[in-house]
């Protein structure tokens, strides 16, 4: 970093990314057999884990545990992210937070202005949701011994089938959109999940710890401070929209609005405190802010895959300013349209993305399952050993994910090199 007195310090793209990547845990040296402890120190630097339903890989939320710790127990009903999640003392919970995450459930107060606002909205999804059916779900859930899903509710209340597609073509039942309607607004939490991903609803005092219920809730503005504070330690050094974009929130303050709260707000309340340091960083045009506690190490020596769904590389504007990194999901891309693949996962090497490759876990393969990699690419400027390296890591996914061999498919600029050290490696 470089300053003069009285002038705003200048990050360059490497030291910025290297904050990035240590704000997010990359410096925590994966080891054998990660802990309740562990899983605590990762959580805490990402703040949520994105929930996805996507299982060609591995379901989104248990990846970046896996970026950050290595190889972990993972089984969804007893493993550390299972027990987290359902058993007690509870952890974390779903809520919307950054979009569908487990967080933490100390932010389950901080969260009540956006429950509030969808109270207000009549919810996120749904606008039709009938008083009267609100009132025979929240009387049904509370009276059914444990938690239910919307199946089973709708077994009890008798809300009819389906209906007809509508959106993005979700196919929800009354019943189901009820009960999404009251989770949006905190009166029902979710208590866990089905084998099938089915959520599984509940009472908050039901799911939530009676210490974390008792919380006061903070003013609006106070909360989205809090929430902002946050996520400025998992990014290290971001502009107003990555911080805004972590939580979701209001960005700028609306002066016609008072009442709502905004990032910009709590942006010059941290200043002013001295918890964000205005910075310029090479390359990005926009202000940045740096948190007073985070570190700049002198590298940065990571080996891992990051899903689609990362922190890292969550917002797409940043990923490019950090890493000179173009990305984007092709999941609902036609076939014949998708540049790099179905489900692409950046290689990130030190603390430059090198590499990315199209990932399948063909479970269903004979003699115990396989890695399938249907595409490898090399970046730019990639180090020679790239395919070496990533196929050490292919090797350690694999290994983690129960799956016995890998195969490349020659497809990318970096499969044939690729293909010959995962033999080697392997």
């Amino acid at each position: 970093m470089s300053s003069t007195q009285g002038q705003t310090q200048t990050l360059s793209r490497s030291q910025a990314r290297r904050v990035a990547l240590a704000a997010q845990g990359f410096l925590d040296k994966p080891h054998a057999g990660p802990t309740m402890r562990t899983f605590d120190r990762t959580l805490a630097r990402t703040g949520v884990l994105q929930v996805d339903s996507v299982n060609v890989l591995q379901r989104a939320h248990y990846m970046p545990l896996y970026s950050r710790m290595g190889p972990y127990d993972a089984d969804p009903r007893t493993g550390l992210l299972a027990r987290a999640a359902e058993k007690r003392p509870r952890r974390v919970v779903e809520y919307w937070a950054h979009v569908q995450a487990f967080m933490p459930v100390d932010l389950w107060p901080l969260m009540q202005h956006r429950m509030d606002f969808y109270r207000a909205a009549r919810g996120k999804w749904w606008k039709d949701v009938e008083d009267s059916m609100i009132e025979r779900v929240r009387v049904a859930v509370a009276a059914q011994p444990g938690p239910v899903t919307a199946r089973e509710l709708e077994q009890v209340i008798g809300s009819g089938g389906p209906r007809s597609k509508e959106h993005w073509g979700w196919n929800w039942s009354e019943a189901r959109k009820t009960l999404d309607f009251l989770y949006q607004i905190g009166e029902l939490a979710i208590a866990g999940r089905t084998t099938q991903f089915e959520v599984r609803y509940d009472l908050p005092e039901r799911v939530l710890p009676a210490q974390i219920l008792d919380l006061p809730v903070l003013d609006p503005q106070d909360a989205v401070t809090e929430l902002v504070r946050r996520a400025a330690r998992s990014h290290g050094v971001a502009t107003a929209s990555c911080l805004a974009d972590y939580y979701r929130l209001r960005q700028q303050h609306d002066p016609k609005r008072p009442d709502l709260p905004s990032t910009a707000v709590a942006i010059e309340q941290l200043v002013g405190t001295g918890e964000l340091e205005p910075v310029r960083v090479e390359g990005w045009r926009r202000q940045a802010y740096l948190h007073r506690d985070a570190r700049v190490p002198r590298r940065v020596a990571a080996r891992t895959l990051l899903s689609p769904f990362d922190p890292v590389v969550w917002e797409r504007e940043r990923t490019e300013q950090l890493f000179d990194f173009h990305y984007r999901i092709e999941i609902y891309t036609p076939p014949e349209k998708r540049v790099h693949g179905y489900y692409v996962l950046p290689f990130l090497l030190g603390e430059e993305i090198v590499a990315r490759v199209d990932l399948k876990a063909d479970r269903a393969a004979a003699d115990g399952g396989l890695l399938r990699v249907a595409a490898a690419w090399a970046e730019p400027g990639a180090p020679a050993a790239t395919a070496e390296q990533l196929a050490a890591e292919l090797w350690r996914l694999a290994g983690w994910l129960g799956l016995v061999g890998i195969t490349v498919a020659p497809r990318g600029d970096l499969a044939p090199e690729l293909s010959a050290a995962v033999s080697t490696v392997g």
